[in-house]
This record gives C-alpha cells, structure tokens and sequence, in this order.
C-alpha cells in the first residue's frame, strides 16, 4: 500500500481531529494508523522487560509492552536509518572538501540530535526515556544522552524580577541564547559540554549543579519550546530546531491533555506535593475541590494559551507527529515526506 492511499485513511481508533482532512492537502505528512505503523518495525527486537519499561514511565502513563514494540521499535529503526544517511552524508561532505576521513572511535562524528515537542502532559519525558533507552542497545554501542530543556529556564528569582513567573514555560521564559550556545557546542564536537539542571521538587534551577555532555553518538533534546522559533532580538540567528537532525512532536486533543494534566496533578497532590520541600507543597494542604479549581485555573491562564499560541503552531516543522487517543496510546503516526 503506497504511502499516498495511506495518507487519505481516517484513523481506525478514533476521531484524530489534527490530521483532518481540511489539513491533510496542505501537511506534507504520510499518515498511517498504529496496527499499519507497527509493520514497519522488520526484525527489531525488543531489548527492555517489563520492569524496565514501566521504570521510564512518567506519572499515569500506561506504556506497555505492545505499545513498545508497535510504536517506538518502528521509530527506533527509522530514527537509525536518518542517522546512517546523516553518517553518509557527513563521509560525502568531507570527501568533496578533501578533508581527512572521520576517526572510527566514538565521537568522531557529527552527534545526531534529535528534539521532542508538545504540551505539558502529553508525555514527552517518557517517549524521550525510553528512545534513549532503546538507542543505546548493547549490539549497537552508542552513546545516547538526553537533556531537557527546563535547565534552560531563567531561575525563579529572575523571573520574578521581570514579572515572568506566570509565563513559566512560554518561549521568553527560556535562556535562549545559553540553549544555543550549549547545542552549538555539543554539534561541533566539544568535550564536556555543560547543561544546567532543574528540579520539579523545588520548581527551580539547580544551584551549582550541571550535566556533562561528553560527544555523544545522539542527543535527545526533550522541551515543550523545542520547536519554537527564535525569541532573540536581531536578525540571522539559529533556532534551536536548526541543530536538530530529527525532530518528534507529541500530539493529542486539547481536552485529553486538559484531563491527563488533572489526573496528574491529582496524583501529585498524594505523591510528591506532600513532600515539605515541595514548591506546591500547598496544593497538597488544600481540599480537594479548592486545589482542582486551581488546577484547572493554571491549566487555562497558563498552560492551554501557551499551547494554542506557541507549542501547536510547531507542530508543523516536526518530522514525526504521534497522536495518542484518550487511553494514552498513539492513534495515529505522521511521517514528514522527505
């Protein structure tokens, strides 16, 4: 079946709203359904048990087994065959420019980056864990980092000097430049290249703390700002998107993930808000019903118009766009034509 009649079949499992016919002539995507994506993962074998699985998931993610091997073993392989294209055209490039062959060990390559989008909640951390995870399979002997881009926030304190702590997540509340400079480091080669990290407990930078990122085979940037465009002043600077090799973005409908980010943040208020440090240790003293109306007052003055007016409208520039249906599991998968 060719990937153009593919592209004009509905989804068998549901409604998919973002990739609806109104859109589909204008999106240059080839869509197929979760049983017709999973055909495509060859003689890929699964490397992670159960026990391992269930330790990359984040809080009320159901991934499993099946959803594993249906979804993921397919990207994984296609996610290594962009990379030894990539690989190929890095030997052609250099060959053309007379320049010496690339050094065999670890490192001596361009690293491969590959960036994870979209909203809060929909579960970026644990599709950018468990590639990771998957990458780095013995038998293939990579190196595989990943960092997230809450280290790039600016700290609390200065977002509270500019006025910014309800615009935590939105493109100015970043450190764009420190983001660039660290990608650009990491694509050119450089050793030991410093990423700051950041604590969910304490809602803040980590003082004095880093990650090193020391020339991996692929970079794994996972953020809800990841494909947004530039939010410095002046002309002919990069974004961040322009050091990605492969880009994922993480889609579902606006009420899913309205109603994922509650059930979270109720999971929360008995897991990790009860603990004394807790920046939203508060959320966990309320009553149920004041904390859910907060919640839901946070979800729409802050996390649902920075997903309609910044993570949505990159939804585009992605290469690959998984939508999860109301269970959590992808629906339907949207390959970008080369």
């Amino acid at each position: 079946m060719t990937a153009a009649v593919l592209a004009k079949k509905p989804a068998k499992r549901g409604k998919n709203r973002s990739f609806g016919r109104h859109q589909s002539k204008y999106l240059p995507f080839s869509r197929f359904t979760a049983a017709e994506w999973a055909q495509f993962r060859g003689d890929t074998p699964l490397n992670l048990s159960f026990a391992a699985i269930k330790r990359l998931r984040s809080i009320g993610d159901p991934l499993d087994i099946g959803e594993a091997e249906r979804i993921y073993l397919p990207l994984e392989r296609l996610i290594s065959c962009y990379r030894a294209a990539n690989l190929l055209l890095q030997h052609k490039r250099r060959c053309f420019l007379r320049q010496p062959a690339l050094p065999a060990a670890p490192g001596g390559a361009t690293p491969f980056i590959i960036g994870i989008a979209g909203s809060v909640a929909v579960g970026k951390s644990t599709t950018a864990r468990l590639l990771c995870a998957l990458l780095q399979r013995p038998a293939a002997g990579l190196k595989v980092d990943m960092v997230t881009t809450d280290g790039f926030l600016y700290p609390n304190a200065v977002l509270q000097a500019q006025g910014k702590m309800q615009r935590k997540g939105f493109p100015e509340s970043y450190d764009t430049k420190k983001l660039l400079q660290f990608l650009s480091a990491v694509k050119s080669g450089a050793r030991k290249v410093p990423a700051p990290l950041y604590s969910h407990l304490t809602y803040d930078i980590i003082k004095d703390r880093r990650q090193i990122i020391d020339r991996p085979d692929i970079l794994i940037v996972e953020g809800v700002n990841v494909l947004q465009v530039n939010t410095l002043p002046g002309r002919g600077l990069p974004f961040v998107s322009d050091f990605f090799d492969f880009a994922v973005y993480i889609d579902a409908a606006q009420q899913t993930i309205y109603q994922w980010y509650i059930d979270r943040f109720k999971r929360l208020r008995q897991t990790a808000f009860q603990d004394p440090q807790s920046y939203f240790r508060a959320y966990a003293a309320m009553p149920e019903e004041e904390a859910l109306l907060t919640a839901d007052k946070l979800w729409k003055t802050i996390n649902l118009p920075n997903l309609q007016h910044n993570i949505l409208p990159t939804r585009p520039r992605a290469d690959l766009i998984l939508y999860k249906g109301a269970d959590h599991l992808v629906e339907t998968v949207a390959l970008r034509r080369l």
